[in-house]
């Protein structure tokens, strides 16, 4: 029985020890079934198309001491994340169910999660709008601010934002998931929206940054906006015009262009409250007014006077709102930015850029910003099937500087790379790979009203490099065009493609340079054979069978350069071919515009321009001719 009494005297121990081992145990498996659930929710998040542009940036912890505590098991928390307070791109568990729509719906209590040293950043769109969003949103967390939220105009853009991680509410729209274009009935009514919202978040208390999709912000513009506490309403601008050097505000007087509502900051004043509600109460009365017009016409009723000496803020509307205008160097438009360029030349950092100034619709918004290397695209975009090519487009220095800046003399110059562009077009389309365009110098700006070549009072350079919307129709060169009638499809890039950080290091090492060479000339044969430094020597006015063979060596080869385009390709032997390339690049071109002195004032670009003689850059003589060239 000694033993027996042993036991029982034992038995506490034993049973201390078996639920220490049986509680490690279970907290054992709670932590390894945390870390199966994490690793899938960080699995399905590398699987978005944002995965190749980093992580999202990590709060940093207080910068204060803080006691050490030892575990020897951690213990998960189980504690569930709002869908408001997640951290931006933390992706919601697959195996959950998406909340119902109605916890979606815009609230104090929505905003307030969000919501970080009493400011929210606000933007909203349809589902035509998601990668517009997510570069708004990427940029922004890239910049450090989490403070963000974005409208869904429908359920599409709702649940897809849901699902990346975005913080996202319901505007209750029901709106279309197209693109809907500028100026149509759907726009005017997405500018209500836009009033709508914000009235509705005012009376909440919180500061509102409010921005339209189709810009994104390049430093965080916080600081900035806190410099001007008495400010009630911060709006950019269509200034062209520099009135400031520094970045202080534009002077207000000397701002003579509308004011822009894609940008503008919004303090919760009773001055700005009223404003917001007399705004949305001008636009519910009348459909046909265009909310910023609406805006500006508010906004100006009284202007002045002055409501200091030195911060740059002026009295307007009912003469109690305290109005700053964002200097248009650094809250930059399409036209300070890519044009002007006015930052680079005043030396300033800019905060912004707002693709307003440009042509050919959305998709010349995201090209222009894709030039800037300010969009995201997934990684695809950046190692296309078939691969690329580009070449050196060899300007002469005369079409360039000599003479004076003219139209006769911006002709000349765009229409001699007009001919190459159209050569690289056609090879390009022959080896089925994507042409990444030249950069395009132009020495006259485009507008949609006369002007004397550049704006008079803007800093624009002559020449420069214009945004490739200036001469050639990138919605059109975008868009898919039945193939029976206008032949393959023909993909294009960004001028600035290949200087992009996000461009993989297997396209950037995997290269190919061609030096055009006449036919007859020393070491110039149709050959696939490379120089020993790795150059390919190719016969200009090779015919399309002699490309095929040759270049079907190097079919994986990311990047093919030419030297030049000048006499590469005569064109496609087969006639039919030939008929459809034709059919597709000539609706590539676009016009320019104005002269003054005639009426229409815009200028047809005729993409075979050259095959015409006695061609001269003038407007249409009759109403019959203003039409693009046949």
């Amino acid at each position: 029985m000694g033993w027996r009494n042993a036991f029982d005297n034992a038995k506490p121990v034993f049973v201390t020890i078996y639920a220490t081992v049986i509680i490690g145990i279970i907290f054992s498996s709670l932590y390894v079934i945390s870390a199966i659930y994490s690793g899938k929710s960080a699995a399905d998040s590398t699987t978005s198309w944002l995965s190749h542009i980093g992580s999202p940036p990590v709060e940093q912890a207080p910068n204060v001491s803080q006691p050490a505590i030892v575990q020897a098991v951690p213990t998960p928390s189980l504690e569930p994340r709002s869908m408001s307070t997640r951290p931006i791109w933390e992706a919601p568990l697959h195996t959950k169910k998406m909340p119902a729509l109605k916890k979606f719906r815009l609230s104090k209590e929505l905003v307030q999660e969000r919501v970080k040293d009493n400011v929210i950043i606000v933007t909203f769109g349809n589902y035509a709008f998601m990668d517009f969003i997510m570069t708004w949103a990427k940029h922004l967390t890239d910049l450090g601010l989490s403070n963000i939220l974005i409208g869904a105009m429908d359920t599409k853009l709702l649940e897809a934002l849901y699902w990346k991680g975005v913080p996202v509410f319901d505007m209750g729209s029901h709106m279309s998931t197209i693109d809907v274009g500028w100026g149509s009935p759907t726009f005017h009514k997405m500018g209500r929206e836009k009033v709508i919202l914000i009235d509705s978040i005012l009376p909440y208390g919180y500061e509102l940054l409010m921005c339209d999709t189709d810009m994104v912000w390049l430093k965080d513009p916080l600081p900035y906006l806190a410099r001007y506490p008495e400010a009630d309403v911060l709006t950019s601008s269509d200034q062209v015009v520099p009135t400031v050097t520094d970045d202080r505000l534009d002077i207000w007087q000397q701002v003579g262009a509308a004011y822009n509502i894609g940008i503008f900051h919004w303090r919760p004043t009773d001055a700005a409250k009223r404003l917001a509600k007399e705004w949305k109460d001008m636009l519910l009365a009348d459909e046909k007014i265009w909310d910023q017009n609406g805006f500006n016409d508010l906004v100006r009723k009284q202007l002045g006077p002055p409501v200091d000496g030195e911060s740059g803020l002026v009295y307007a509307f009912d003469g109690n709102l305290k109005l700053g205008v964002l200097p248009a160097s650094i809250f930059c438009s399409g036209h300070t930015y890519f044009v002007q360029a006015m930052y680079q030349q005043l030396r300033l950092e800019p905060y912004a850029v707002h693709t307003t100034f440009q042509y050919a619709g959305t998709e010349g918004k995201r090209h222009r910003l894709r030039e800037g290397m300010v969009f995201y695209d997934p990684p695809e975009y950046y190692d296309a099937p078939g691969g690329f090519l580009s070449f050196k487009p060899s300007i002469p220095k005369s079409l360039l500087l000599d003479g004076e800046h003219n139209v006769k003399s911006h002709f000349s110059l765009i229409n001699y790379q007009i001919k190459q562009i159209r050569m690289a077009l056609a090879i390009a389309s022959l080896l089925n790979r994507t042409l990444v365009m030249p950069p395009l110098w132009c020495r006259l700006d485009r507008l949609w009203f006369p002007h004397p070549g550049v704006l008079e009072g803007s800093i624009t350079r002559q020449p420069f490099i214009c945004p490739l919307d200036h001469v050639f129709e990138v919605n059109v060169m975008l868009k898919e065009l039945p193939e029976e009638i206008f032949g393959p499809q023909i993909n294009i890039r960004e001028y600035s493609f290949f200087d992009n950080p996000l461009m993989p290091k297997q396209v950037k090492e995997s290269w190919l340079e061609v030096q055009l060479c006449q036919e007859g000339t020393r070491d110039c044969v149709a050959s696939n054979t490379t120089s020993p430094s790795g150059v390919l020597r190719f016969p200009k006015r090779s015919n399309e069978e002699t490309f095929k063979t040759i270049f079907s060596s190097f079919k994986d080869v990311k990047v093919i350069q030419f030297s030049s385009m000048q006499d590469a390709f005569p064109g496609f032997t087969d006639k039919a071919r030939e008929e459809k390339f034709r059919n597709r690049v000539k609706r590539y071109v676009g016009i320019w515009c104005c002269v003054a002195e005639h009426t229409p004032g815009h200028i047809y670009y005729d993409m075979y321009w050259d095959e015409k003689p006695g061609w001269k850059p003038i407007p249409p003589q009759t109403p019959e001719d203003d039409h693009p060239p046949p």
